[in-house]
């Protein structure tokens, strides 16, 4: 089956901020319409972890967020420092960053986009089987509690509606499939 034809015609910036770029799109549609879409470019991509205690726990992070207007439980993540650094080394430095652990030997677990329909960001989760103790040293705007669940407990919060962030979602249901 043959894609309709959709094609932008401008792209127009609306607002420029530190990660994100908010855009107005003018696209024409297959039936020749004119229509304005919103746009919001991330423009580094992020990177995401799973960290799993030697006891089976994983270490979640509740922090404050803005758009929600509450606090959320969430794998540790984070924006990549340029689009040139690997997720590997975003998603090691987020980990020792936001949980005080680190690990010599993360695995990828997958690819995802979280917005599909207005968003391009992408984020790369990786799992953290081997954690090392460290020390962590949050960013200046970061006020995080951290929180050791085991995986049935964080499944029957995700189908409760209690954790609700994508990211953390498909990532521990990802880690669910293939390591248990």
């Amino acid at each position: 089956m043959e894609q309709p034809t959709m094609k932008r015609i401008k792209r127009e910036l609306e607002h420029k901020g530190s990660i994100l770029d908010i855009y107005s799109d003018y696209m024409e549609l297959p039936d020749g319409k004119i229509e304005k879409w919103d746009y919001v470019e991330h423009r580094k991509g992020a990177a995401a972890v799973i960290p799993v205690l030697p006891d089976g726990r994983i270490l979640m992070v509740r922090q404050y967020r803005n758009a929600l207007e509450r606090f959320t439980l969430e794998i540790p993540a984070g924006a990549r420092d340029s689009v040139t650094e690997p997720t590997i080394e975003c998603a090691s430095r987020e980990l020792e960053e936001e949980t005080g652990y680190r690990c010599d030997n993360l695995e990828f677990l997958l690819s995802l986009r979280t917005t599909v329909a207005f968003c391009n960001e992408m984020v790369d989760v990786y799992a953290a089987l081997d954690l090392v103790p460290s020390r962590q040293h949050l960013d200046d705007a970061e006020f995080i509690d951290l929180e050791a669940h085991p995986l049935e407990e964080l499944c029957e919060m995700i189908y409760q509606g209690t954790i609700q962030d994508g990211k953390t979602v498909a990532a521990i249901l990802a880690y669910k499939d293939k390591y248990c």
